[in-house]
């Protein structure tokens, strides 16, 4: 009884640990004061909310750099889907020893550091350049390719465990009734592995949004921010940390990004869980 309590215990207090930033943030998104400092009075107000949404410079700055994030998130974690799901679906078919030459290859990104694939992508878009097409690479096609290298073994690591649960004899039933190999992978194999694809998704979208590493080796102009390089919140963060402070601005936007956050979680559980039900009666 003591050891439980105990264990209780101490997982909250880590989990309280972790969540204080974010709880600090939130409570001084309500203040006027323009730095978090202990000892320094708590002001209560809205201001950084309306500054946040009005047409200054730092607003245009934050919002430009959310809409970079976000398009680079969807629009990586939608390519890595397609090639994860296509390539864990051919390897699963392989023969064994192609199936598992082809995992270790796709295990490396995952265990190796993030610092190691964006310097040898940076190697290889300067080459490349340089040597073949003789002239700067890097813009939002290099950013696009580091991304869906960072996300797409992970696609694949979350869709094979569906294709091992799934069961082979109704695609095979399906091929003997006359369905073509292409119906068959549409009707029967996707749905089946479709909570493996939205994990996939969901984790791949993770993975772009709070990427700094491969984001600042990569990146280049284009997208929001025109001419300049493109800022994502992760370097927009950094580059300001570099000038001064970072904006007041951001931490309403923390809010709104946990509750955004928040929301999807609860929403997939709440899903989830009905759909369970919904089994369950049906069966």
């Amino acid at each position: 009884m003591v050891k439980k309590i105990f264990a209780n215990i101490y997982v909250y207090f880590i989990l309280f640990l972790m969540y204080l930033p974010i709880l600090v943030l939130i409570a001084f998104s309500f203040s006027t004061n323009s730095t978090i400092a202990i000892g320094e009075a708590y002001n209560p107000g809205f201001d950084l909310y309306i500054n946040l949404f009005s047409d200054t410079q730092v607003a245009r700055e934050i919002w430009t750099a959310v809409g970079n994030t976000l398009i680079i998130a969807v629009i990586s974690a939608m390519v890595s889907v397609v090639l994860g799901t296509l390539g864990a679906i051919g390897t699963f078919y392989c023969k064994r020893k192609a199936q598992k030459s082809i995992e270790v290859v796709t295990q490396i990104p995952v265990v190796n550091a993030e610092i190691v694939i964006a310097l040898s992508l940076t190697v290889m878009f300067v080459f490349l350049g340089t040597y073949v097409f003789h002239a700067k690479l890097f813009s939002f096609w290099t950013l696009l390719i580091g991304h869906v290298v960072l996300s797409l073994p992970f696609v694949y690591l979350s869709v094979k465990p569906k294709l091992m649960q799934m069961d082979p004899s109704l695609y095979e039933a399906a091929l003997d009734l006359g369905a073509k190999p292409s119906q068959g992978l549409r009707k029967i194999i996707i749905p089946q592995i479709m909570p493996g694809i939205f994990s996939g998704f969901l984790l791949s979208i993770t993975l772009s949004l709070d990427d700094y590493i491969v984001t600042e080796f990569t990146r280049g102009p284009g997208l929001l921010s025109g001419d300049a390089a493109i800022e994502t919140l992760s370097t927009y963060i950094q580059t300001s940390l570099k000038k001064h402070a970072v904006p007041a601005e951001l931490r309403p936007l923390t809010l709104i990004i946990f509750l955004t956050v928040l929301a999807i979680v609860i929403g997939i559980t709440l899903y989830r869980t009905y759909k369970s039900k919904t089994r369950k009666v049906a069966q």
